[in-house]
């Protein structure tokens, strides 16, 4: 199936909450973040079912998720909007910060989603956004879920290098501030316990803050 049709399919069970290992020590990094900026207008793209949308709003930010799905964004209780992440239904420089977690893993062109979000976003704005690490790749490991009916299913990721991500933001006249490789959380959970006897403790995860010039 494309991706669309994987995250119409999964939405029945993705909750909004960072629900397995690699969200959360995703979270654990993006969200000290985003309650660093202070914001007037945020957008989150890739909502999903809303996961971060309480948490820019609790800044006080008027906030707006976007995704492409529908069935996820029927989860969602605040502001949303059905759209293609790669060509933003938005004016040029409407938002000062703008907060994209594990989408770009959704599209091969990193640059060109760099610049459609450097067009939408305020001089001095912020974006922070978390992809796969590339390690994913090198590993061989896959992203799967399962549907309300017990199938399990795949979902394609779309591997970028971290000089692939400093290229395309430099190219979209966004400046890196820090970029930060989470690894698993130090948590009892069995599912950590058993990765990490196989894998050990590699980064699996790539969080990129950057901001648009003045």
């Amino acid at each position: 199936m494309n991706t669309r049709q994987a995250y119409e399919l999964w939405a029945a069970t993705y909750p909004p909450i960072a629900h397995n290992p690699v969200m959360r020590a995703e979270q654990s990094t993006v969200e000290p973040l985003l309650r660093r900026v202070q914001a007037r207008r945020a957008l989150d793209v890739g909502t999903g079912s809303g996961r971060y949308l309480p948490i820019l709003s609790a800044s006080g930010a008027a906030v707006v998720g976007l995704d492409f799905s529908w069935a996820m964004l029927s989860m969602c209780r605040h502001r949303r909007v059905c759209g293609d992440a790669r060509r933003l239904p938005f004016h040029g420089e409407s938002f000062d910060l703008i907060n994209a977690s594990l989408i770009v893993g959704d599209l091969a062109d990193l640059c060109g989603w760099a610049s459609e979000i450097s067009r939408v976003l305020q001089p001095g704005g912020h974006v922070i956004y978390s992809d796969f690490h590339p390690v994913w790749g090198e590993y061989g490991w896959r992203r799967t879920f399962t549907a309300a009916n017990g199938e399990r299913h795949e979902v394609a990721i779309e591997a970028h290098t971290i000089g692939q991500h400093i290229t395309a933001l430099a190219g979209a006249g966004l400046t890196v501030r820090t970029i930060r490789e989470p690894h698993l959380l130090a948590e009892r959970d069995r599912a950590v316990e058993t990765f990490r006897k196989r894998w050990g403790d590699p980064p699996l995860l790539v969080v990129v803050h950057a901001s648009k010039e003045p």
